[in-house]
């Protein structure tokens, strides 16, 4: 019996046995037929890119798809694919999902095009999807809670527009959203506070998102750790309950329109380590009970914010950054925030703070920016500013500090700039700080500091202001050695002696002030390396000897004042061939006559209170250039006549109430005097009115604005003038008025040499001129779109170098307009027809009736209508009309586009415009070369010009923070134009920056940027 059970045993062992070894063979079959499915589906992808290079290894042969680098597996499946910044053109394969376990999608950094793929609803077990900074476009669906199994979604840095989806709420199990850098026009979805697992939220940079309320339902998100969205269109309060979101570590709600009050419950969150609020409309008192003992960065700056600064910011032990500049807060500063022991930036400007700053600033904290200018500050410095040698910036100015400068900022190598301008500091400058290493900025005027110049500078210092002080002595020998001084400012000190001839040295230099001090002596004849000098400012000194001719040999000189000196003998000929449009010689001991050149109104008080000039006209209120006994002769033969006027006059009016006849002379009379024109000069004139008006006849047309006609009009020396005239048959339209006014107001103000030149204008009751410098070379559309392709006066082709030429020089007056104006100017015009050429192909930019000037840099100002032309209007302006620089940025791209393709802006076959034509091309992966202007295209030119086609792509696209900023543009076609030696071709855009083609090129501007 026992041998019988034994035996049973023994058969269900085997029995198991087999069953088992079954199992195992029947799953190896399946893991092998999986394996094989998807070995197949990956070369079947491989197949669909088009066999791009970074899939090189992917090939049959290779049968260990799972150590491919793209490629991740779980248990001999393929769970994860990432294709990161490849150049992916091609929309998604419809089969990815047939990548059954797959739970890992990474597309990001591409150039995909299309609408989102709902394919990839059949990924039923996706977990991660990244499909960021592509060219994604339309509605994410409102069934994309399809995917319920997503932690991380990231669809950020494309063109999505519409609504952000309600139905996004319903994806339960997210960790991560980022919907950044998209053209949301819609509403933001308060069912995003139902996502009780998420914990990082990012819906930064979609300002074209209606206004929108900070929903209260996100407030529930009690495990979200960060939270930026910053330009984004917010409106309205911080919900008090915020203090409910206990895990939040980083939020930033900064550049929105926030209002009402900073919640209290804000600062009891004790893991909040990152705080932006700046940038908004918040008011009220900032919270006196703060418990957030992990921040590290606060900013409240720019709101309106009032009272004084919590003395429990002095508890915030981890804080590094501390930001409360541009409100309204008053009283001190509290002790305990000199103690900080972390802190490297505080920064309060533009306040109405006041008392004394605590003195242990710097002492115990490694200290980099100290920022405290524009408030009511008193006493002294604190010393140990630069205890721990790291401070960079100091800014003091506009408060009421005396005493010394901090004696330790002579020994505060790490400085850079320095500004404690309009304070009561005395006594002298610590004598390590004028050589300090790394210092390049010293504007210390309206103070009184005392002594003298050093013989040597830091050798990196570029601007020195010292005005309104005490200082005194020579201008030393040594200033030879201050090479890399740009602004020079001293006036209104105590400077004696002479100009040294090694001041003139200074090639850099752009501005010098020395009025207002004690200077004698003439000055220096050798002055001609001065070639950047822009401002020249003597006077109010006791300088002797003439005006040396070689001060009309400054390239850039354009204001000079030489005013109430001791100067003698004639004006130069020459100074009256300069582009110098400000000049005031008056109050000096000139004699001889004021060249011609300078006889009109522009020039009126430039020459006053100098007995021995003489002019020759009466426009500048000087003795006429004749005998003293003519005059008087003049004078009572113009009394004589003056008896006359009035006894005809007296008659006249007597006829005219006895006759109806009369009376109709005199309303036509008075008709012509309203009708009278009154010139406003901008430049030295070699015309009259009437020489102007009276030319504008019809045989003179040569074209015709957006606001009336253009005349070439031929005067004296210029040869020809362009005159814009706007008109009505009545009186004038505000609208009209409005753009007459904007253009007189920017080019009036303006000067550079790719901006076409305003001589003046002309108005009277209906008509408004406007006269130009007038160009040979017309305007840069009739040559590149007319059949013939032919200047009307030359008869060459514009062939590639003129264009590259021409782009040069519209980029670097757009350069000069956005980066170099005290206000920037933006055009909102720009295109070929508003690009000027002179006989040399130089290229100017004209016509800014449309332009308009911000207030500050980057600041956005809407525009009540859009204004342009079609096919170079940026797409955010045509949507919001919000104004940025960044909108001149795209037309000038579109204008790099005409130049490279030789087609219009409105080209676009079945497309809208030239720039969606163009990059319809590089999404399908167009070879640029089969689209550049054929009849320009040369071997020696092709690597250029579809460098600069590209360059034209970048600065057109859709997302304006993606686009470079003009100063990057001309960096990189500067490039294009510096010669290589020894014959070679010219360094191309290869040269001086990475192939577009082997990275993303929103990336691209970083690297540019990195030199600026």
């Amino acid at each position: 019996m026992k041998k019988f059970t034994s035996s049973c045993v023994k058969m269900q062992i085997l029995r198991l046995l087999s069953f088992f070894l079954f199992l195992t063979y029947a799953a190896s079959q399946s893991h092998s037929l999986l394996y094989d499915q998807e070995h197949a589906v990956l070369l079947k992808i491989k197949q669909y890119l088009q066999n791009p290079p970074f899939l090189q290894h992917w090939t049959p042969s290779n049968s260990s798809h799972c150590s491919w680098e793209e490629i991740r597996c779980t248990n001999g499946s393929v769970t994860a694919l990432t294709m990161f910044n490849t150049n992916i053109t091609q929309k998604l394969p419809t089969f990815l999902c047939d990548l059954t376990n797959l739970k890992h999608i990474d597309f990001q950094f591409n150039y995909i095009p299309g609408e989102f793929p709902t394919s990839l609803y059949n990924c039923s077990k996706l977990e991660y999807l990244d499909l960021s900074q592509n060219f994604f476009v339309g509605k994410i669906p409102d069934d994309i809670d399809h995917l319920a199994n997503l932690q991380f979604l990231n669809l950020g840095g494309n063109n999505f527009s519409g609504d952000i989806p309600a139905s996004i709420g319903r994806l339960k199990e997210l960790r991560t959203l980022q919907l950044y850098q998209c053209l949301f026009n819609g509403t933001f979805p308060a069912e995003i506070g139902n996502l009780s697992n998420l914990e990082y939220l990012y819906v930064f940079s979609t300002s074209m998102l209606s206004p929108t309320k900070l929903p209260s339902s996100l407030t529930q998100l009690n495990k979200l750790k960060v939270f930026h969205m910053y330009e984004s269109n917010l409106v309205g309060e911080i919900p008090e309950a915020i203090g409910n979101m206990v895990a939040l570590e980083e939020l930033d709600l900064s550049k929105n329109g926030l209002s009402g009050q900073i919640p209290s419950g804000l600062f009891m969150l004790k893991n909040l380590s990152v705080l932006y609020l700046y940038s908004n409309s918040l008011s009220g008192e900032i919270p006196g009970v703060v418990e957030a003992f992990s921040l590290t960065d606060l900013d409240l700056s720019d709101n309106s914010l009032s009272g004084k600064i919590p003395d429990d910011f002095g508890k915030l032990n981890n804080l590094t950054h501390l930001s409360l500049s541009m409100n309204q807060l008053s009283g001190k500063v509290p002790e305990s925030i000199g103690h900080l022991p972390n802190l490297t930036d505080f920064v309060v400007f533009l306040n109405n703070l006041s008392g004394t700053l605590p003195l242990d600033f710097g002492r115990f904290s490694k200290l980099e920016t100290f920022q405290v200018a524009s408030n009511s500050f008193t006493g002294r410095m604190p010393e140990n500013l630069c205890y721990c040698g790291r401070l960079v910036g100091l800014t003091a100015y506009d408060n009421n500090l005396s005493g010394e400068l901090p004696e330790s900022l002579g020994s505060c190598n790490s400085l850079q700039y320095l500004r404690v301008e309009n304070n009561e500091l005395s006594g002298n400058i610590p004598s390590g700080l004028w050589t300090s290493m790394n210092l390049e900025t010293l504007m210390i005027n309206e103070n009184k500091f005392t002594g003298q110049l050093p013989e040597r500078l830091s050798w990196n210092l570029s601007f020195l202001a010292i005005s309104y002080n005490q200082f005194s002595g020579g201008i030393p020998h040594g200033v030879s050695s201050w090479k890399s001084v740009v602004v020079f400012n001293a006036s209104n000190n105590f400077f004696n002696g002479s100009i040294p001839l090694e001041l003139t040295s200074l090639s850099q230099l752009t501005t010098l002030l020395l009025d207002h001090n004690q200077l004698t002596g003439p000055l220096p004849s050798d002055i001609t390396s001065w070639k950047s000098l822009i401002t020249l400012d003597l006077s109010h000194n006791r300088l002797s000897g003439e005006i040396p001719d070689a001060i009309a040999q400054l390239p850039a000189l354009n204001i000079l004042d030489m005013s109430a000196n001791k100067i003698s003998g004639e004006i130069p000929l020459q100074l009256a061939l300069t582009r110098i449009t400000n000049l005031n010689l008056s109050s000096n001991h000139l004699t001889g006559r004021i060249p011609s050149e300078f006889e009109n109104l522009g020039y009126a008080r430039s020459f006053l209170d100098n007995s021995g000039l003489c002019a020759g006209t009466t426009v500048l209120n000087l003795t006429l250039c004749n005998s003293r006994s003519q005059s008087a002769r003049i004078e009572r033969k113009s009394e004589s006549h003056a008896i006359m006027i009035t006894l005809v006059v007296a008659a006249s009016i007597l006829a005219l109430l006895s006759s109806l006849l009369m009376i109709r002379v005199y309303i036509k009379r008075k008709q012509e005097l309203k009708r009278s024109w009154k010139l406003t000069s901008f430049q030295r004139l070699s015309f009259t009115k009437a020489n102007i008006v009276s030319s504008m006849s019809e045989h003179n047309i040569i074209g015709s604005g957006g606001y009336g006609e253009v005349y070439r009009v031929a005067v004296d020396d210029l040869g020809y003038v362009a005159v814009k005239k706007i008109w009505g048959s009545r009186t004038l339209e505000q609208k009209l008025v409005s753009s007459f006014l904007a253009e007189v107001e920017i080019l009036s103000n303006i000067r550079h040499k790719n901006i076409v030149k305003l001589l003046c204008c002309i108005s009277n009751e209906d008509s408004l001129l406007l006269v130009y410098e007038y160009l040979e070379n017309h305007s840069l559309d009739r040559w590149l779109h007319k059949k013939s392709k032919t200047s009307p006066v030359s008869g060459s082709v514009l062939d590639w170098p003129k264009r590259l030429h021409i782009a040069i020089g519209a980029a670097q007056g757009l350069c000069y307009m956005h980066h170099d104006c005290l206000s920037p100017v933006v055009h909102r015009d720009v295109k070929t027809s508003n690009i000027l050429l002179d006989s040399q192909f130089n290229a100017k930019v004209a016509d800014f009736g449309l332009a308009k000037m911000l207030m500050k840099p980057e600041e956005f100002a809407t525009m009540s209508a859009v204004a342009g032309t079609f096919g170079y209007i940026a797409p955010e302006y045509a949507q919001t009309t919000r104004v940025n620089e960044k909108i001149d940025v795209y037309s000038f791209g579109v204008i790099l586009l005409e130049l490279t393709t030789g087609k219009e802006a409105n080209h676009g076959d079945e497309y809208s415009s030239l720039a969606e034509w163009a990059w319809r091309h590089i999404q399908v992966g167009t070879d640029v070369e089969d689209i550049l202007d054929e009849e320009i295209k040369e071997a020696c030119y092709i690597d250029e010009m579809c460098n600069i086609f590209k360059l034209g792509v970048m600065c057109t696209a859709t997302l304006p923070a993606s686009r470079p900023s003009m100063k990057e543009v001309l960096k990189i076609l500067l490039s294009c134009s510096n010669p290589l030696t020894n014959g070679e071709k010219k360094a191309g855009f290869n040269d001086a920056v990475p192939l577009l083609e082997n990275s993303n090129w929103e990336k691209q501007v970083e690297f540019y940027s990195d030199d600026d």
